[in-house]
């Protein structure tokens, strides 16, 4: 799937004011996530000092926004449009700014319309922060 292909996903699912996959937002992140071949997603992210809390450091709502947005967009390929209900994270490592991050995100159980997540953000395959979530399933108007 290619990046355009990838937002297209975001603004069927009503994303494309989103903060960090909108591509309608002047300040989206832009982050376009690609389905696995396990089901789940990924992506690269481009870290930044405009981003940190502490100097030099990733700002840990940033990281936080980070891990949802994987399982969101998870939830996205497998056709379904969800909202975060309970959101777990564990910051293992401190992440630099100016590093590139690879962010995963799969499903563990899915019992419609309840959905459970784990996602993982990783520095050269060191894992830096994870995240699991409960979604509950958005009721979309036709």
């Amino acid at each position: 799937m290619t990046n355009e292909e990838a937002a297209t996903v975001s603004a069927r699912n009503g994303h494309a004011g989103c903060l960090l996959c909108g591509t309608n937002n002047p300040r989206s992140m832009n982050l376009s996530f690609l389905a696995t071949e396990d089901g789940g997603v990924r992506t690269q992210f481009q870290t930044h000092t405009e981003l940190q809390g502490y100097d030099g450091i990733l700002h840990g709502g940033i990281i936080a926004s980070l891990l949802d947005s994987a399982m969101t967009h998870c939830l996205f390929y497998a056709e379904v449009q969800a909202v975060t209900g309970d959101l777990h994270v564990r910051f293992v490592q401190s992440v630099p700014c100016d590093v590139s991050l690879e962010i995963r995100a799969w499903i563990l159980t899915s019992y419609p319309p309840l959905y459970r997540l784990r996602a993982e953000i990783t520095l050269e395959k060191r894992l830096m922060a994870w995240a699991e979530a409960k979604f509950m399933q958005r009721r979309v108007s036709s």
